[in-house]
């Protein structure tokens, strides 16, 4: 009993050498994405490759939204049909209620609310509970969800984002999401075995504060929505590697 994660992505919204940053969890058998971009099926059969891990959407369990901006989340409207369409199910989709306030009228109404069932049919109208389950998370107390436990923390950043602390096996994964250097969210994520946490320019975590850390900090963290102008080697933090696995 173990928990550990693919990266399907590494990259920021600007990236044009990576994909934007999304994880594969897995625990018991069951695969939780952190974030849905797009095209998240490619991802998961490009990181099935490398990590030799078989990842495709009949194996998600369920999404964790951390945010509405695109480069998190413009994969959930394909994610979505193809549950619909493909796999006769609904997803189950968790985030904060402050991140879903806008999730439907949003973002994702203008794609899905209008639906043609069969070849010169008129449109039908639906809604989001006709392709999702959602799941509240809570800043208050932690989300079961199969075999994870999921405690998510307020960000600083343009949108509602949440930080994650998702547990399974034993193990605890921490997942800073975007946000400005925050002193009190690495205290909250320190708790964590392996921490992933962002960085980039402007409203983001400037690397030089990550750098700056005490060394046993810096041991356990990882690297995530690097610019594509990062300097890799030069890091004195792991970044992680798109298509990989690792074990928490």
């Amino acid at each position: 009993m173990s928990l550990s994660f693919v990266t399907l992505g590494v990259g920021d919204a600007f990236s044009a050498l990576h994909y934007s940053s999304c994880l594969a969890l897995e625990a018991e058998g069951q695969v939780l994405l952190i974030d849905c971009p797009h095209p998240i099926r490619k991802m998961m059969r490009e990181a099935s490759l490398s990590s030799g891990v078989e990842l495709d959407a009949d194996r998600v369990s369920g999404l964790v939204l951390t945010h509405l901006h695109a480069d998190h989340s413009s994969g959930v409207e394909g994610l979505g049909y193809f549950s619909f369409f493909v796999l006769k199910r609904k997803l189950q989709l968790l985030a904060h209620p402050d991140v879903t306030r806008r999730l439907w009228d949003g973002h994702l109404a203008a794609g899905m609310e209008d639906l043609i069932r069969k070849p010169g049919g008129e449109p039908q109208r639906h809604g989001f509970e006709d392709y999702f389950e959602p799941l509240a998370l809570s800043t208050e107390s932690a989300v079961r969800f199969g075999p994870f436990s999921i405690e998510s923390r307020l960000t600083y950043h343009h949108v509602p984002t949440t930080a994650l602390r998702i547990r399974a096996g034993g193990r605890c994964l921490g997942y800073s999401a975007d946000t400005a250097y925050d002193e009190g969210l690495l205290s909250w994520l320190a708790e964590a075995d392996l921490v992933v946490h962002e960085t980039n320019y402007g409203v983001h975590t400037p690397y030089e504060k990550l750098a700056a850390l005490p060394a046993a900090s810096r041991a356990k963290m990882r690297l995530i929505h690097y610019p594509d102008d990062f300097d890799l080697d030069a890091s004195n933090i792991e970044p992680l590697a798109q298509g990989r696995r690792y074990t928490v």
